[in-house]
């Protein structure tokens, strides 16, 4: 048996099919791990939704930006952007047990031995493990009884703080952005959410995951941020996004034998 943790699909599902093949991907025995973003910029996120969704219990997902996006748009909260290519999901007979199967998916998976994790962008500096498992269990359970609120209320920069998320409300909108939106820190280790690029471009920014170099015993598997494209200079953290709605490439990590697999991404001519 092996697991495959993914980078973001992002809606690129030929690429996908193309690095299962790579890794000879066996369903019967294997298991694979989606970093989250299975949604927007590229032109198949229904059947990204539809492949994932049908693996059942051999597939794990954690919610990326994306994904709520998809879910804020579902229930009236936002509105569809014409770049994310989501018109297709919204009109499938399978959209409502669609949306059902995605609000029940969790924004931190942690496996039973907690040797291994999995977010979609990262974990806030102020958080112990145990507080980011109780955080984002807060949200999943939201998510899953009454998604509504977590909804009308997740849209929004502040607080930056994990102080300062005095309310449930705050709470709720400051561990979705941690764990779907994060890339850099300020030195005090407040959340900067508007920075995209590469570390070595940042005097001032920190990326979040040398907050947690030394205080993380698990191996961390995260996406969210092409721009590193794979790199992580901390051993037991891996970046998994390599820009592959950009053209580049799909990556997947195997847990068991420590080696990446990746294929050329959608060919485009152009940034979206």
């Amino acid at each position: 048996m092996a697991t495959y943790v993914i980078g973001d699909l992002q809606g690129c599902f030929d690429a996908l099919q193309r690095l299962l093949c790579h890794v000879n991907y066996q369903p019967e025995h294997d298991k694979l791990w989606f970093c989250g973003d299975l949604v927007a910029r590229g032109p198949q996120s229904l059947q990204c939704l539809q492949f994932v969704k049908s693996l059942g219990e051999a597939a794990v997902t954690v919610l990326g930006n994306h994904d709520l996006h998809l879910l804020a748009c579902y229930y009236g909260v936002s509105e569809i952007k014409k770049q994310d290519l989501l018109q297709p999901v919204f009109e499938s007979p399978e959209l409502e047990s669609i949306v059902n199967w995605l609000r029940q998916q969790p924004l931190l998976h942690v496996s039973a031995d907690q040797r291994f994790m999995m977010v979609h962008a990262g974990l806030a500096p102020a958080w112990s493990l145990q507080q980011a498992i109780t955080m984002t269990q807060e949200v999943q359970t939201q998510l899953k009884t009454d998604p509504l609120p977590i909804l009308q209320n997740m849209y929004g920069n502040k607080p930056e703080h994990f102080h300062d998320a005095t309310t449930e409300q705050l709470r709720w909108r400051f561990t979705i952005n941690s764990c779907t939106r994060i890339r850099f820190c300020r030195q005090d280790g407040s959340l900067e959410l508007k920075e995209k690029g590469h570390p070595r471009n940042q005097e001032q920014l920190v990326p979040w995951y040398e907050f947690w170099r030394n205080k993380l015993q698990a191996e961390l598997f995260f996406g969210h941020w092409a721009a590193l494209n794979g790199y992580s200079p901390i051993i037991n953290i891996h970046a998994l996004d390599t820009g592959c709605i950009w053209g580049n490439a799909l990556t997947a990590y195997c847990i068991e034998t420590q080696q990446r697999y990746s294929v050329a991404g959608l060919a485009r001519t152009r940034y979206i």
